[in-house]
């Protein structure tokens, strides 16, 4: 509490009604303002800090849905589950959980829903009128990722599982506009990104060559 509300201002009143000059009311006045002051000062810093808070590093994973679909397909899904430890590595950081983000991103099937669910509940908690359905997009996620056990070549449509992760990518990406402005979105793609996506996409190609080319 600043010190302005423990000083007494003490005042003598003239019958005039003014008040006469008193050394312990002046000096109690100067502190006041001081204090007021000090104050004024350091709400602005507290504002200016809070902004710089705010206005940092995006809360999730940032990255376009072109990206995120093109690298999921390229690397044969193994990018869908670097995009789930990127994003529970922000989680645990920013709540001070004791989970382990790797095993939480290999087990994704264990803690995709939860995950979602949070994601959501950030969305809620800053007003966005976008939303996700943690359950549905949860499932679909699940089933089309263990349909790569299906006979050739039907088996391809697994590689369509990263269509359930748009929506959460789409709403993460509000999220961060919101609580983030001015951050890196992760639209462009990186020299390690190309290399990825040419070689994962010749090997890709193969696959799918040696699945509907028949047999010689």
């Amino acid at each position: 509490m600043a010190r302005r509300f423990a000083v007494h201002q003490v005042r003598t009143i003239a019958p005039a009604g003014r008040a006469l000059d008193c050394p312990v009311y002046e000096q109690g006045r100067i502190m006041s303002n001081q204090d007021s002051l000090e104050e004024s000062v350091s709400t602005g810093q507290d504002d200016k800090q809070s902004t710089e808070d705010i206005s940092g590093a995006p809360i999730y994973f940032a990255v376009s849905p072109l990206k995120l679909v093109m690298m999921s397909i390229c690397t044969l899904g193994i990018y869908e589950l670097y995009w789930f430890y990127k994003n529970w590595v922000l989680i645990k950081e920013r709540e001070s959980l004791d989970i382990r983000p790797f095993w939480r991103a290999f087990f994704a099937y264990f803690f995709c829903y939860s995950f979602f669910k949070k994601v959501q509940a950030s969305a809620e908690g800053i007003s966005l009128k976008k939303s996700i359905s943690p359950g549905i997009l949860a499932t679909g996620w699940i089933v089309l990722t263990l349909l790569w056990k299906l006979p050739a070549p039907y088996w391809i449509v697994t590689y369509f599982a990263v269509i359930f992760l748009l929506p959460v990518q789409s709403l993460m990406n509000n999220i961060n506009d919101a609580v983030a402005p001015g951050h890196d979105k992760n639209g462009k793609f990186t020299g390690w990104n190309i290399f990825g996506v040419v070689v994962g996409g010749l090997f890709f190609a193969l696959i799918l060559l040696s699945t509907f080319l028949p047999e010689v």
